[in-house]
């Protein structure tokens, strides 16, 4: 902008609308997602009135109601996301969503690989965390039979999912994200709600 008021004194008594998708912030530091540029020097362009106009151009004429409009070209969007494979499809919400979360598999940097496992929710107290429950079966050579076993595995849970207790969710093994955190949530089975059933006096 202090380049265009060389050539464009007028703009410094018009207010600034940014057109950029503004990020979620939760937090107490600025989040935004990993090699997406905030503002890159290089394709910041002005536009007044459909025109675009580059510092190079003296004359221009403002925008509507005396705003000056600041947007952004880029190639691949404003954000972030990618497909994981294994054939979990990358959640709409994910791709359309403005949340910020780096240890999402879908918009952040954790890479899924290793083991795909499946159990019931059981917690969803923590954030950004559940706790789910593999029941197995475990052979007792001694007994000749099988002894029903459990574990509770905690994992991360990205915004782009909406998870209750009771849910049945698929996780993929990823790099540690925590001292607990080795799996990440990437498919969501929502729990089937069932009627009651009507009794009536005889």
């Amino acid at each position: 902008r202090t380049r265009l008021l060389e050539f464009y004194p007028q703009a410094a008594a018009m207010p600034i609308v940014n057109l950029q998708q503004v990020p979620e912030q939760k937090e107490k530091a600025f989040q935004k997602q990993k090699g997406i540029v905030q503002a890159p020097k290089n394709k910041i362009s002005w536009n007044f009135d459909k025109r675009i106009v580059t510092p190079q151009i003296k004359s221009s004429t403002a925008g509507p109601n005396g705003t000056l409009i600041l947007s952004e070209k880029r190639k691949q969007g404003r954000r972030y996301y990618k497909n994981i494979g294994l054939g979990f499809p990358t959640p709409r919400t994910a791709i359309m969503g403005a949340y910020i979360d780096n240890k999402c598999p879908f918009v952040g940097t954790t890479m899924i690989r290793g083991r795909i496992l499946s159990g019931i929710v059981k917690s969803t107290k923590m954030k950004n965390t559940i706790v789910v429950r593999r029941t197995y079966l475990l052979w007792r050579k001694k007994y000749k039979r099988y002894e029903k076993r459990h574990k509770n595995i905690s994992a991360h849970a990205s915004p782009a999912f909406r998870i209750n207790v009771g849910d049945r969710v698929t996780i993929g093994e990823c790099r540690p994200l925590s001292k607990t955190k080795r799996f990440a949530v990437v498919k969501v089975t929502p729990k089937k709600i069932k009627s009651a059933a009507m009794f009536t006096k005889m």
